[in-house]
């Protein structure tokens, strides 16, 4: 199953698939520059007292206010007239009601820049040290708007949550000291793509051909512990695994009741041990499912290309759901019809991740007597199997 691509990445697929050529003939463009623009906003009732604090941001030319605010830039790497664009796109979002407080949103931009048109994540937020404060008094504290530039607008959508969670790194650690603008801030606004995005292309390069493991321990809720690993690796794995996960698209009750009944199992915590050149994994589980869908991230491999990682990432947690619902479906007509219940275990069978959809739907079933009887027919049909 080839994974659906966002407008914009159709070239590298083509590219991965070909088959012959060289990686010159080929040269897959990946995402270009990244770009940032953080910038401090005011209301127009605080501008005065903006301009004459002291401030950094009052040290620096305002863009031209509108009737309600004015925006001030802070720090960016944008040319001087690729950044009035961008404070103009901004302004005409912020004059529309646009930008809500601490929501990050995704948009085109076209902009003076060898890229010309780029994806463009922006989100306006205070600092978090300033909130309650905010929130007991009248007085309208200063805030910000960041913007990150690169890529396309659908595959930057695609990392929006990871995007969201980079600024809330951002709003803890604020300080608009100049020191601490260029010792801190800068080189975090610089690092967005390779700390935000780039993550799962990483796991992907380091584990290769064992990533079907990580994307069985992600789809069964397997414990995970890594070990002998620097932090960045680490994180890294905890992203992909998060990615990977079935986490917001399956009932809350049942990852809950999923990862308790996955801690409990003996001895069924994978550990990934990180002191070689290569990651030894042990207790490693995986299925043929996870198999096919770890070739199309090895097929993908070349191109290097973060966005089409994440799309086949989306395209494996999409076909695990409609397994699941599958199988609850067919679940559902074997509690009147034995047939059903046939189709149930020919589907099992064939689907490449059995091991998993059972763990899954028993869960989901628990409390149901005539499905959860279903279940138990089903596991046991399958244990046969496997022994056999």
């Amino acid at each position: 199953m080839l994974p659906v691509l966002p407008d914009g990445d159709e070239r590298e697929l083509e590219s991965s698939e070909e088959g012959g050529g060289t990686g010159e003939e080929r040269r897959p463009e990946r995402h270009g520059c990244t770009y940032h623009g953080l910038y401090g906003y005011r209301r127009s009732a605080q501008q005065g007292a903006a301009d004459g604090d002291g401030s950094a941001g009052g040290a620096v030319a305002h863009t031209p206010s509108t009737e309600d605010f004015s925006l001030s830039l802070l720090d960016t790497n944008l040319p001087a007239e690729a950044e009035t664009e961008l404070r103009n796109f901004i302004a005409k979002r912020l004059t529309k009601g646009a930008l809500f407080e601490g929501m990050g949103n995704v948009a085109s931009v076209e902009l003076s820049i060898p890229e010309g048109k780029v994806g463009c994540y922006y989100c306006r937020f205070q600092q978090e040290s300033l909130e309650m404060a905010t929130l007991e008094s009248d007085i309208n504290a200063p805030e910000f708007v960041v913007c990150f530039l690169g890529g396309s607008e659908k595959g930057l959508e695609l990392f929006r949550l990871e995007l969201d969670k980079y600024i809330q790194n951002l709003k803890i650690n604020l300080d608009l000291e100049q020191k601490s603008l260029e010792t801190y801030v800068s080189p975090y606004l610089r690092s967005w793509f390779e700390d935000a995005i780039c993550p799962i292309q990483r796991v992907m390069q380091l584990f290769h051909d064992k990533l079907a493991s990580l994307l069985h321990a992600a789809l069964s809720y397997t414990p995970v512990e890594v070990k002998n690993a620097d932090e960045r690796t680490e994180k890294d794995i905890s992203r992909f695994l998060a990615a990977a996960s079935l986490q917001g698209l399956v009932q809350e009750g049942t990852m809950t009741s999923l990862c308790i009944a996955m801690t409990e199992e003996q001895h069924k915590s994978m550990v990934i041990d990180c002191s070689g050149p290569q990651p030894q994994l042990h207790n490693a589980g995986s299925n043929r499912f996870c198999e096919d869908w770890m070739q199309a991230f090895v097929n993908g491999a070349e191109g290097a290309n973060p966005f089409l990682f994440r799309q086949i990432l989306e395209n494996f947690k999409l076909k695990a759901i409609q397994d699941i619902n599958n199988l609850k479906r067919f679940i559902r007509q074997a509690e009147m019809n034995h047939y059903a219940l046939f189709k149930c275990y020919l589907f099992l069978k064939n689907c490449g991740s059995g091991d998993i959809l059972l763990k899954i739907v028993k869960v989901e079933h628990a409390e149901m007597p005539e499905a959860r009887n279903v279940v138990t027919v089903l596991e046991e049909f399958m244990r046969e199997t496997s022994v056999a």
